[in-house]
């Protein structure tokens, strides 16, 4: 074997493997949220599992994206004892201004070619890799965008028997929906 074949053999055994069998969890809803009283009325509101809280965080940037009141009343019922602060709203108005279809593009079908118009029942996966639970008492998750080649994540921090939205790395861009876009 010559020392290209061993550099080969070494580049091809440290590879990390594309397709981790870590845990994956879809949660399916038949409707959207759309008051905060609705959102604590799912059984993803106990909050009981950092699936749960990851869902229901991007329900809410979806709400936010049309009624900014509730969206913001839903994100801080998510945070538990730390609520938005002003940063945060800045953030995501700057984020949702003109992107709006950005969370629905989480969904299952929400893809550029139909303008982020997700399946219904609205169906969310988000699983887990190697570094999900790498510090303790913090949960980092991953979920896919019809819009995007690379998962995104949403951490998660454990209070108690809960877990509360910690921080979204979500509301990044993505392709353009087709409709506004002059190429497609």
């Amino acid at each position: 074997m010559g020392l290209f074949d061993r550099l080969q053999n070494n580049t091809n055994s440290q590879k990390p493997d594309p397709n981790p069998s870590n845990k994956s969890v879809t949660l399916t809803f038949d409707r959207l949220p759309e008051t905060l009283d609705e959102l604590k009325a799912t059984p993803e509101a106990a909050l009981s599992t950092p699936f749960m809280t990851a869902a229901l965080a991007v329900c809410a940037y979806c709400c936010y994206a049309v009624d900014k009141q509730t969206g913001k009343d839903m994100l801080n019922f998510l945070k538990g004892p730390k609520p938005l602060s002003n940063y945060d709203i800045q953030f995501i108005n700057d984020r949702l201004s003109d992107k709006a279809y950005l969370p629905f593009s989480y969904f299952e079908g929400a893809v550029p070619s139909n303008d982020y118009r997700p399946n219904e029942p609205y169906k969310i996966t988000f699983f887990e890799d190697p570094y999900s639970y790498q510090n303790d008492g913090y949960a980092k998750l991953n979920v896919r965008s019809g819009g995007a080649d690379s998962p995104r994540q949403i951490v998660l921090r454990k209070k108690g028997e809960q877990w509360f939205l910690w921080e979204q790395y979500i509301l990044v861009g993505i392709r353009i929906p087709a409709s506004q876009d002059e190429w497609s």
